[in-house]
């Protein structure tokens, strides 16, 4: 759709390329008849190539003269428009721009409008046509950058909500309907579901019961899969039977039947089409807002998915942002996010500087509280099930993990040690010839389908990691199985500073990665989890002998069971509110009386370590996690809050950093402060005690758990937790 000078703009060149085509295809045929042309030749050019269709001609002809009729009955059509229209356009062309000191951008639109309004069709699908009063209504009724024009009809017809999801029939054929066919990441995802399907049922059930009589609001929920989609390459599935990757398949894979099964309405895309058609999209380039409001309550994409969402939803993404939840494997941390500070201080990537929430981020593994916790699922087995692995249990089995050759490379002295007392099982990919990574005593099975995989886990004693691939599903499927996981200790930890494979990605994760799979360091461990010094020969060698001694039983986390996620999920769409904007308390640069802050509603803590919100205090504000749960510790030199907390047995909760961030908080903690200033920096609150210098937090973004500094000791907002669900607070349902 164009306005009309684009339009006769556009039927003059097409009427001008056919007029050269007709040229060209003229010229040929003068060529043809030449005889010099022929000379020689007839054997490298057979002549029927270029004989000159005279049909095709014929036909060029015809649609040139077509284009031509067109464009003469468009300008007619245009100048009766124009002349019919004329008492209307003589007050159309009369509009003035406005001067409101409500919209201050207003005249700077108007004039973007006159030079650059055909840059993009959706302009023109928007009825504007180069006058100002359609620059005026479009910048007053379709942006909101202008005031509405006093003639204009103002009782525009407000669009009628979706309705209400209906209670969903727990069918899982309904959601494999949705997710569709073509490619063979969606066959895995699928055969996934359907494998955990009975799971799925009895833990909705469980967890219905647990909330009988709470409020459950149903949301209209878009899953878009970007990366997935063919404009970003969709480098996973071609490599699903070939041993590529496939944790974030089996993440969006539960992602998927946990929203489903929680009674949610969802629509689900792999293609940048789908995506346009279900936002509502205008025609165009991009530039213009949405042509009618959102409807969904929530989308759940990716990064690839954000990126295409903002190149063509307009100003509309800036307005809906806060309904997007990202998953994202590792991570965003917020001064990765903060789109200015991240410029200005070298923490931009390719993939950060959103000014999203960083909650609004959503995390594989609770490695990062800054984000949101959203995890995925591995196959609960029952008592039956347990004891028949334990008995069936083969104590001198490992299996490796890594299904690429290359993660075996450089290996050989590891595998020498534990050939020595171990039978070595490997799932390495090949096509015909086994790979010369793999040692000829290794028994390799090549790429296994899921079930086998799962067999194979349930007879082997040891599941042995090589330090690569980070954080992936298997592990806990293994130790799910029965196995004991073997890992190296990373000295020093791996991070953004000196790792490769983190170098480029929105998170620093200084000190957390000490091992191939944190997670199962730090929340399991010990008997299930073992983290040694690989390049230690004695300690990997007496490790191997301890676990073939060692008994355990298949253990598997609440959080990572159907239930689990089920109920982390549910309390996120509950609860997790981005589109309510929370403001912080004003920043001064000295206070009068007048100005003095409220009492502070937090206390000493009854041993005096730190401060607690009080009992007396009066009031509590509606936030999520309840303030009920809050402590504040101070942190040492040189250490996070994430690890403050955790070393206190809780953990970081960034909600609470608001309530935090005041200058009577230091005085509680006998904090003496000689000067006290509100400035932007990912580390604050915090304070400098060798110079007793306070520093409180300038911009709520940046409020975030990770990041140290040995000048500083921060402010630390810590919370409890559920036993095996460290997401929620032990209040939090």
């Amino acid at each position: 759709v164009m306005g009309a000078l684009e339009s006769r703009g556009v039927l003059r060149r097409m009427s001008d390329m056919l007029e050269m085509l007709m040229k060209r295809m003229d010229i040929l045929a003068r060529l043809e008849n030449s005889t010099d042309f022929h000379k020689g030749d007839e054997a490298r050019f057979p002549l029927d190539r270029f004989q000159p269709a005279a049909g095709l001609m014929e036909r060029i002809q015809a649609i040139a003269q077509n284009v031509s009729d067109i464009a003469i009955k468009v300008d007619q059509i245009l100048r009766n428009s124009l002349l019919n229209g004329k008492g209307m356009e003589g007050r159309r062309d009369q509009c003035e721009v406005p001067r409101d000191p409500k919209y201050p951008d207003c005249a700077g639109k108007v004039e973007w409008m006159r030079a650059r309004w055909t840059s993009d069709p959706c302009y023109a699908f928007f009825g504007v046509d180069g006058t100002e009063c359609s620059f005026l209504i479009y910048l007053s009724e379709v942006e909101w950058f202008c005031p509405p024009l006093p003639w204009r009809n103002h009782t525009v017809a407000v669009p009628s909500p979706p309705p209400p999801p209906r209670t969903q029939v727990r069918d899982l054929a309904r959601l494999l309907e949705l997710i569709g066919t073509g490619k063979e990441s969606l066959s895995f995802m699928k055969k996934r579901i359907r494998h955990l399907a009975q799971q799925w049922l009895r833990a909705a059930r469980r967890l219905e019961q647990r909330l009988a009589g709470r409020q459950r609001d149903q949301k209209h929920i878009l899953v878009h899969i970007g990366f997935l989609t063919e404009e970003s390459g969709d480098v996973f599935s071609p490599r699903v039977l070939k041993g590529g990757p496939l944790g974030e398949m089996v993440q969006w894979a539960d992602i998927l039947a946990a929203l489903f099964m929680l009674g949610h309405s969802l629509r689900v895309t792999v293609s940048l089409k789908e995506l346009q058609s279900h936002l509502g999209v205008p025609p165009g380039r991009g530039n213009c807002p949405l042509t009618s409001p959102l409807p969904f309550d929530l989308i759940y994409t990716d990064y690839h998915g954000l990126q295409q969402m903002k190149q063509h939803m307009g100003l509309s993404f800036k307005k809906y942002r806060c309904r997007v939840r990202v998953i994202d494997t590792f991570g965003t941390e917020p001064a990765y996010n903060h789109e200015e500070y991240a410029t200005l201080r070298g923490y931009r990537t390719n993939w950060g500087y959103w000014n999203l929430q960083p909650s609004q981020f959503m995390t594989m593994f609770p490695h990062t509280p800054d984000n949101s916790f959203m995890g995925f699922v591995s196959e609960e087995l029952n008592q039956t099930e347990k004891q028949l692995i334990k008995a069936n249990k083969v104590s001198s089995m490992a299996v490796v993990y890594g299904k690429e050759a290359s993660i075996w490379k450089g290996k050989e002295k590891f595998l020498a040690i534990l050939n020595k007392y171990m039978e070595i099982h490997g799932t390495v990919y090949y096509e015909t010839q086994r790979p010369p990574e793999v040692p000829a005593f290794v028994k390799n099975h090549g790429l296994l389908p899921q079930h086998e995989f799962q067999q194979l886990l349930r007879k082997a004693k040891l599941f042995i990691g090589f330090g690569f691939p980070y954080e992936g599903p298997a592990p806990l499927e293994a130790i799910a199985n029965g196995c004991v996981f073997l890992q190296a200790r990373f000295n020093p930890p791996h991070s953004s500073l000196n790792h490769e494979f983190f170098r480029g990605k929105p998170t620093s994760r200084e000190a957390s990665v000490s091992s191939q799979h944190p997670y199962a360091e730090d929340f399991i461990g010990k008997p299930h989890v073992w983290t040694v010094d690989y390049n230690n020969s004695e300690e990997f060698e007496a490790a191997i002998k301890t676990i073939m001694r060692t008994q355990v039983d298949p253990y598997l986390p609440y959080e990572y069971t159907c239930e689990g996620m089920l109920e982390r999920i549910h309390a996120y769409i509950q609860h997790q509110d981005f589109c309510t904007t929370l403001s912080l308390p004003p920043s001064p640069r000295t206070k009068t009386p007048a100005m003095q802050s409220p009492p502070s509603p937090l206390a000493l803590s009854p041993n005096s370590t730190h401060l607690v919100w009080s009992p007396s205090a009066g009031w509590a504000p509606q936030a999520w996690p309840p303030v009920a749960s809050l402590q504040v510790w101070v942190s040492e030199p040189q250490h996070t809050c994430t690890e403050t907390c955790r070393h206190h047995g809780l953990v970081c909760e960034p909600t609470f950093f608001r309530f935090l961030n005041k200058e009577e908080v230091f005085l509680q903690l006998s904090i003496a402060c000689d000067s006290t200033e509100y400035e932007m920096n990912h580390l604050y609150p915090a304070v400098a005690e060798n110079v007793r210098e306070c520093y409180l937090q300038k911009e709520p973004l940046l409020f975030s758990c990770a990041g140290h500094h040995a000048k500083y000791r921060r402010l630390c907002p810590c919370r409890d937790f559920r036993q095996g669900q460290v997401a929620l607070c032990r209040d939090c349902l």
